[in-house]
Formats: C-alpha cells, sequence, structure tokens
C-alpha cells in the first residue's frame, strides 16, 4: 500500500478531489503546518490535540471517528483519534465533506475555503484569518504549488 503523508494511505487522501473526501493532502498538510508545524507529539493545547489541534467539538461534528480498537463512548476515543494522523485527517474530511462552503466568495470550494473552516468554523469561515495561522497556512500552499509547477516541467521535459 502507498502512502502519502504523515504515513496516510494514498487511498485515503488523495491529491485528486474526491466527492466524499474533498481535502487533498498538500491542502492536509498545509492544515498541520499552520495548526502545529506538524507537531506529532500527542499533546493538547487548550482542548486542541494532535498535529492539526482538532477539539471535541469539531471532532463530534466530524463524526466522532475511533481508531479500530476504541468506541465513541470510551473516555480516551477522542484523544486517542486525534492524536492519531489518518483518524485525524478522516475527521477533517468528514467535517469538510458536512460543512464545505465558499468562505472566501471567490466561486469554488477549495483548500483556501478548507483552511478558513479549520481554523474558524463552519459558523465564522468568512471571518478574515488570523495572522500567524494566515501567513503559514498561505506560505505552505504557495510552496505546493511551485513545487507541482516544478515537478511537472521536470516531468515534460
Amino acid at each position: 500500500m502507498q502512502t502519502g503523508y504523515a504515513g496516510i494511505p494514498t487511498n485515503l487522501v488523495s491529491n485528486h478531489l474526491i466527492v466524499d473526501k474533498p481535502v487533498t493532502e498538500n491542502c492536509l498538510e498545509c492544515l498541520c503546518e499552520a495548526k502545529s508545524n506538524c507537531n506529532a507529539t500527542k499533546i493538547c493545547v487548550n482542548g486542541a490535540c494532535g498535529i492539526f489541534r482538532i477539539t471535541w467539538g469539531y471532532w463530534t461534528e466530524g463524526g466522532s471517528l475511533t481508531l479500530p480498537n476504541d468506541t465513541s463512548l470510551s473516555e480516551e476515543a477522542f484523544t486517542n483519534c486525534v492524536n492519531d494522523p489518518i483518524c485525524a485527517a478522516e475527521t477533517i474530511q468528514k467535517y469538510m465533506y458536512k460543512y464545505g462552503q465558499d468562505c472566501n466568495g471567490d466561486g469554488r470550494i477549495d483548500c483556501l475555503d478548507f483552511g478558513a473552516l479549520h481554523k474558524m468554523g463552519n459558523l465564522r469561515c468568512q471571518d478574515e484569518l488570523p495572522y500567524t495561522f494566515g501567513r503559514i497556512f498561505h506560505k505552505c500552499l504557495k510552496r505546493k504549488e511551485r513545487d507541482a509547477k516544478s515537478k511537472e516541467s521536470s516531468i515534460t521535459k
């Protein structure tokens, strides 16, 4: 099985838009970078846990996913899931599938909107992103775009 970012199997997270998994691997990487610098230490900061800094409310709205040995009723289900990169990424996919919307008014739903949804929530995603998160997130997206173009041009040569 081929794996991508943080060991996430590429059949779970793809660079191609999948109807029930709208967030690309590149977008997930930028969310991770902007939220925690992808610090994989199992940690919670002000109730937000894991590399994506997911809160309990976000986790429940994203379907209360659990690891195979857990049940959503277990006291550790939330922290176990959001501290696991695959379970956390799946939680984001479900949250974005459920709440995906054009937050920036550009006529499409893409990673910029997912960044706003992830940081601000579905009711406030039209608000301006906090400076630090926005700067890191946009810088990461630009780097991913540049890397993709560079890779594309090296293939066509």
